[in-house]
């Protein structure tokens, strides 16, 4: 079962987060969706969500139908969900191996919420460059 920690106890500010996120995407024209002349302003929030995410040093994998079904194939997890939903459980987001959410790309809030903290140092976080993905601040 997926542990989630309420966001007063776990606030979007923190510097370090520790877990793998793993997203199934639906096919696309290209890996991250974030291409072409019509860019969905959902995807691109969710491609700065995971560099936020990368920012914090949580391991972020995104795998694309049309680019590596393999990997899809290889998930039991995502197996059955498109065994049961097909096409329709895409895009799927796990959280250190636990479905966070399917049919939709999650918020910030949420993969935060899924996350736990790290104890690292504050030594250790990232500098504010790195965590440049910000609304509007035009870094990814």
């Amino acid at each position: 079962m997926l542990r989630s920690v309420p966001l007063s106890t776990h606030p979007i500010g923190v510097t370090h987060l520790d877990g793998i996120v793993d997203v199934y995407d639906p096919a696309m024209c290209c890996s991250t969706g974030v291409c072409g002349p019509g860019v969905d302003p959902a995807l691109l929030q969710f491609a700065r969500d995971l560099r936020w995410l990368e920012a914090r040093r949580v391991t972020v994998a995104r795998h694309g139908l049309a680019q590596e079904p393999e990997a899809f194939a290889s998930n039991p997890r995502v197996v059955e969900l498109m065994a049961t939903l097909g096409d329709a459980a895409l895009p799927v987001t796990l959280v250190n191996g636990d479905v966070l959410v399917r049919g939709r790309y999650p918020t910030r809030d949420e993969l935060a919420s899924a996350l736990p903290r790290s104890d690292r140092s504050a030594a250790d976080a990232p500098s504010p460059a790195a965590a440049c993905c910000a609304p509007g601040d035009g870094c990814c």
